[in-house]
């Protein structure tokens, strides 16, 4: 059996995820054979996996990161959120239900068995596995029942690492008042500490450091710098996505529903020289100069179609449409675009219908059962090969297919207008592929350059390894898996 190590964090959003991919990815240079774990994730950016479920996107690029393809043992329970109080379960890459968040408590004690299970095959087949955990230990009122932070730590037997963000400030008290909430028990589990996202001299912060180490008893593991790469890594939290890339050429606007899902599907185009991305949020028009909108894909088709005409964006879309303007959707975005969605069962809520924006001339149905594959299809337009997957529920048709987006194989993909402005597609990750990328720009005149999209993210992995070898005692941390 390897061993197994587990940063955790001391708030949310201090940067676990990319602490472990960069771990994992100096692990792996070190000769280790090495995987990620994420017991609980809480995340609608998912990655299909290639036996056949999804996990977190963040397990997928920490995945990348050791060199493996993304199975669904890296993590073996999702949590997608569907609205402000209830979530999609996954467990082991398959959706097994929908609760409220109170009623996930009474699930909790159910999915232990199956996370350790998916633990013990990782161990069983790598040298080394490094765990993230989620949220953080301080909530110590979820203690009982926990399988994402202490609780799997204890029942797992795997040392911990608690990782600070300095960013937001008060790293101090994080880090003491951690250790001053927690069960002497859970307590005993943590072997060190490391701070992370510091800006500026590092030397500033030797005091306080020396008092986190003083009060805590915790070994230091070092100050690591922010990672300026971190940007050309998809982000796993929508709160994480940037307001823009700025810049001259295409002028791109996509919308921040409130239930986006799978929005690195715009990475790719955000580091293009040739194209200007604007993340519209709430309260903010679409700008009346946006040569291309992208609806993007969603954990509840209904409900952000409720939330878009609440924004008003459903009038900026059909001015942008009478401009001339251009229209994708991808997966959910796709299903708004059609004239009505349908979910007779309630899956994705109340049942009923939805109005859609009526720019495609198809319609969806809502069913139970949920598409999850990896997909090569070719672009009907330009005949590039594509690469994506899709992920999503729902059945959708109408007139418009036969004009579809893409072939998979002798299948039609997607939909088209008339007239060739609207386009619809279920294919998340499509512009990751260079060659349909480069034509898909090119038809709005975009001169694409030479980026390769995926030795970008790999560079960035190695960048990110060396810059955590070169400021924490990676040995060090390594060194305490058992």
């Amino acid at each position: 059996m390897g061993k197994a190590l587990m940063i955790q964090g001391a708030g949310s959003n201090v940067g676990k995820s990319l602490l472990v991919a960069g771990l994992c990815r100096a692990a792996r240079a070190r000769g280790l054979s090495v995987a990620p774990f994420k017991p609980q994730n809480m995340s609608n950016n998912a990655a299909v996996t290639v036996d056949g479920g999804e996990i977190g996107r963040a397990q997928a690029l920490q995945a990348m990161a050791c060199g493996l393809e993304p199975i669904v043992d890296m993590n073996p329970v999702l949590l997608k959120p569907e609205t402000d109080v209830g979530a999609q379960v996954v467990v082991q890459g398959k959706r097994v239900a929908t609760v409220k968040a109170r009623d996930y408590a009474k699930l909790k004690p159910q999915l232990m068995a199956p996370v350790l299970e998916s633990f013990s095959r990782l161990k069983a087949s790598h040298d080394l596995v490094i765990v993230e955990g989620a949220g953080s230990p301080a909530e110590v009122n979820l203690r009982a029942g926990d399988i994402a932070n202490m609780g799997f730590a204890a029942a797992a037997d795997v040392p911990v690492v608690l990782a600070g963000d300095i960013d937001r400030g008060g790293v101090i008290a994080q880090m003491v008042g951690t250790q001053a909430v927690l069960d002497p028990a859970d307590e005993a589990l943590i072997k060190g500490f490391l701070i992370n996202k510091f800006r500026g001299d590092v030397r500033l912060f030797d005091d306080g450091y020396a008092l986190i180490a003083a009060r805590t008893g915790w070994q230091g593991f070092g100050v690591l710098p922010f990672f300026a790469g971190a940007a050309r890594l998809p982000a796993e939290d929508a709160l994480d996505l940037p307001v823009g890339t700025g810049g001259e050429g295409l002028r791109v606007a996509c919308l921040v529903l409130s239930r986006i899902a799978n929005f690195d599907d715009l990475d790719p185009l955000a580091q293009e020289p040739g194209v200007s991305l604007h993340m519209v949020r709430a309260g903010e028009a679409i700008p009346g100069d946006t040569d291309l909108v992208i609806l993007p894909g969603s954990k509840s088709t209904r409900g952000d179609l409720a939330y878009l005409r609440g924004q008003g964006w459903d009038v900026d879309l059909m001015a942008h449409w009478r401009r001339g303007g251009r229209i994708l959707g991808i997966c959910g975005g796709y299903q708004m675009l059609g004239r009505w969605v349908h979910d007779p069962d309630g899956i994705e809520g109340a049942a009923g219908s939805t109005e859609g924006l009526g720019l495609l001339d198809v319609e969806t149905v809502m069913t139970g059962d949920k598409s999850l594959t990896r997909v090569a299809a070719r672009h009907a337009a330009t005949g590039k090969a594509m690469q994506g997957y899709e992920i999503h529920i729902g059945r959708t048709d109408g007139a418009d297919r036969a004009r579809p987006f893409a072939q998979v194989g002798d299948a039609l993909e997607g939909a088209c207008s008339a007239d060739g402005r609207v386009q619809g597609s279920y294919l998340h990750g499509m512009f990751v592929e260079d060659g349909f990328r480069r034509a898909y720009l090119e038809a709005f005149g975009v001169e694409a350059g030479p980026l390769s999209y995926g030795r970008v993210v790999e560079e960035t992995l190695d960048e990110l390894a060396a810059h955590m070898d070169a400021h924490l005692d990676v040995d060090g941390l390594l060194a305490l898996a058992r």
